[in-house]
C-alpha cells in the first residue's frame, strides 16, 4: 500500500506543485512529498518485513531520515504517530488503523510549534475523525479508505476558505492534495490497481533509524540545563511529570518513546527533578550544565543510533557549522566564511534530514550549527538534533544572505548561547529580494501573473510583477531602499551576465547613494538575482 501510495504521488507531483501559492519554477510540495515517501517505499522494498508494526516502524524511520521540506516532515510526523500506534502488532483491523491515523495527526499537531489549520494538518485531522467513527461498524478497508477519502476533499475544498494565504492565491493546500494522493494510492493497491513501477521515481534507499521528536533550543531562564534519560520500570502515566516541570522550569521537551522517556529541562532544581524522574525507572544517561557558566558543552543523549549511520568526526573544536545552498558562487561565499560543510540545496531542490545529517556528522565539533537557508528547509534542519550524538543548534535562516550575514559574525570565544544569539540577531538584520520568472499563469493577492513575466519577492511576498525586468529592478530598488540600508549586495544566477548584474547594483547606487553596494556571482539556479539589504 505504501509502495502504490509512493508511486501515485510520484506520478502526480507536478500538479501537486502546480498548486504552489507562488507560481515559481521550484521543486516545491509535491516533490518533497514525494521523495519523502519515496524513502519509505524504498525501505520496504529493501526490507519486505511480514508484519503491519514491523511494516508501519520501518516506514515511520525511513521517512524520518528522508523528509524533505516542511511538507515532507509533516508526512514524516504523521507516520511515526501511525507507527506509534500499530507497534507490535502482526495485522490490524480498521478500527487500529483508524485509531493509528488520530494518532498520527497528534504527533504532527504536537511537533509543529505552530498548526495552522487549512494545511495538510486540517485534512489529515478531519479524515482521521471519520476514521474512527466509520470504524466502528466497518470492517472492511476498502469502505474505510473510500470514506476517508470522501471527507479528506470536502476538507481540502475547504482549506482555500481557512487559510488566507491560500484565498489570496485561489488554490487549495497542496500538502493536503500530496496526502490525499498517497491515501488515493493506498486505497487501489486494496483495490488490486497497482501502479507501473516504471511510471514513477524512486528514491534512494534510506537507512532505519530510530525515532525521537525534536529539541527547539529556547532561551534560557534558568541556570541549568538538565537532561536524562530514564529506562521506564512501570507504567506510571508521564503527564504528572510533564506538570511537574512545567511548574520549576522552561524549555521543557519531554519524549515518552516505547521503553525509555527523554527529557530536557532548563530548571534552578536539577536535584529534585532527577528524584522525581527515579520514580519511573533507571537513569540511562543525566547531563546536568551551569549554563552561566562558560562550561563543558553539552550534547544530545540519543538512545539506540543505527549501525549504518554516517560516521561522526571526532570534535576538533568546540563549534562547527554547516550551511545549505545553491549555486558554485554561493558555496564560495560560505567557503571563503569558513564554513565546515556544506549541503546543496534551495528552491529547487529541497535537502531531505539524512543529508543535512551526514553533514552534521562530517562536522569535527562538539556543537554544529546549521544555517538552512531557506523557510523549507529549516523543519527537515531541525529533524537532526535527536539523530545524532553532536549537539545541533539550528539558526531558522529564511535566505542564503541571512545566512552569509549570520556566518560573518562568527565569534568561536562566545558562549553557545551568546553565539546562537548573535547568529539570530545578525540574521534579523538582513532583508532580502528575488527576481525570478513565472512558470505559468497565476493570480495572487490582486496580481494577474501571465507565464514568463518576471516576479519580484521581498521577504518571501509578492512585490511586483511586470514582462519589462527594468519595472521589477526599480521597484525592489525602491522597496529596499525602504529600509535605509548600509550595505547592499547583488548576487547574481548561472544564467545572468556580470554586466547585466553590475548595470542592476548601478539603479541601487541612484536611490541608496549612502548605501556601499556590491556585485558577487552567485550562480544560484532559478533566481536571476538575490539582493541582500542590511
Amino acid at each position: 500500500m505504501i509502495i502504490n501510495g509512493s508511486s501515485l504521488i510520484s506520478i502526480n507531483k507536478q500538479s501537486i506543485n502546480d498548486l504552489n501559492v507562488f507560481p515559481v519554477p521550484d521543486g516545491d510540495t509535491g516533490t518533497n512529498m514525494s521523495m519523502t515517501i519515496n524513502a519509505g517505499a524504498a525501505e520496504l522494498t529493501k526490507k519486505a518485513p511480514a508484519t503491519v508494526g514491523d511494516a508501519s516502524a520501518a516506514t515511520a524511520s525511513a521517512l524520518l531520515r528522508g523528509a524533505r521540506g516542511n511538507s515532507g516532515v509533516i508526512l514524516s510526523l504523521l507516520f511515526r504517530g501511525i507507527s506509534k500506534h500499530l507497534k507490535n502488532l502482526d495485522t490490524a483491523t480498521t478500527k487500529d488503523f483508524a485509531l493509528a491515523l488520530q494518532d498520527g495527526v497528534a504527533a504532527a499537531y504536537k511537533a509543529v510549534m505552530k498548526p495552522t489549520e487549512g494545511t495538510i494538518l486540517t485534512v489529515a485531522r478531519l479524515s482521521a475523525d471519520t476514521a474512527v467513527e466509520v470504524s466502528e461498524t466497518v470492517e472492511d478497508f476498502i469502505e474505510l479508505f473510500e470514506a476517508i477519502l470522501k471527507t479528506g476533499e470536502a476538507a481540502l475544498a475547504n482549506t482555500i476558505n481557512q487559510n488566507p494565504v491560500l484565498k489570496k492565491a485561489g488554490v487549495i493546500d497542496a500538502g493536503g492534495k500530496g496526502y490525499l494522493v498517497i491515501l488515493e494510492g493506498m486505497l487501489a493497491a486494496l483495490k488490486g490497481e497497482m501502479v507501473k513501477a516504471e511510471d514513477a521515481n524512486t528514491q534512494t534507499e534510506a537507512k532505519e533509524k530510530a525515532n525521537f521528536s525534536d529539541f527547539d533550543q529556547e532561551e534560557i531562564n534558568f541556570s541549568y540545563c538538565t537532561e536524562f534519560i530514564v529506562g521506564k520500570e512501570n507504567d506510571k502515566p508521564v503527564e504528572p511529570l510533564r506538570e511537574y516541570l512545567s511548574g520549576i522550569g522552561d524549555s521543557i521537551v519531554l519524549v515518552d518513546d516505547d521503553e525509555i522517556i527523554k527529557v530536557h529541562v532548563h530548571t534552578n532544581e536539577p536535584g529534585n527533578v532527577i528524584t522525581k524522574a527515579l520514580t519511573y525507572g533507571s537513569l540511562l544517561t543525566v547531563k546536568i550544565e551551569n549554563m552561566r557558566e562558560q562550561h563543558t558543552n553539552m550534547v544530545n543523549d540519543e538512545a539506540a543510533v543505527h549501525e549504518e549511520a554516517p560516521v561522526e568526526a571526532t570534535p576538533e573544536k568546540k563549534y562547527g557549522t554547516v550551511a545549505v545552498c545553491a549555486g558554485d558562487g554561493m558555496m564560495e561565499v560560505f567557503k571563503d566564511l569558513g564554513v565546515d560543510n556544506l549541503v546543496t540545496g534551495g528552491q529547487t531542490m529541497n535537502p531531505s534530514t539524512e543529508d543535512i545529517l551526514a553533514a552534521v556528522q562530517k562536522t569535527p565539533a562538539e556543537i554544529v550549527f546549521v544555517f538552512p537557508n531557506n523557510k523549507n528547509i529549516v523543519m527537515a534542519a531541525q529533524q537532526c538534533v535527536d539523530l545524532t550524538e553532536k549537539k545541533v543548534i539550528v539558526i531558522p535562516t529564511r535566505t542564503v544572505p541571512q545566512g552569509i550575514s549570520a556566518l560573518i559574525s562568527m565569534d568561536p570565544d562566545m558562549s553557545e548561547e551568546d553565539l546562537e544569539q548573535c547568529f539570530k540577531d545578525a540574521a534579523s538584520n538582513v532583508h532580502t529580494a528575488l527576481v525570478t520568472y513565472a512558470a505559468r499563469d497565476s493570480v495572487f493577492d490582486g496580481h494577474d501573473i501571465s507565464a514568463g513575466e518576471y516576479l519580484a519577492l521581498l521577504e518571501g511576498a509578492l512585490l511586483c510583477n511586470s514582462s519589462d525586468l527594468e519595472v521589477v529592478k526599480k521597484a525592489v530598488a525602491e522597496a529596499l531602499c525602504e529600509f535605509s540600508p548600509e550595505i547592499i549586495t547583488v548576487f547574481y544566477g548561472e544564467n545572468v551576465e556580470e554586466d547585466a548584474a553590475a548595470e542592476f547594483a548601478g539603479v541601487f547606487e541612484s536611490v541608496a547613494k549612502d548605501a556601499d553596494t556590491s556585485v558577487v556571482y552567485g550562480g544560484q539556479p532559478v533566481y536571476y538575482y538575490v539582493i541582500s539589504a542590511e
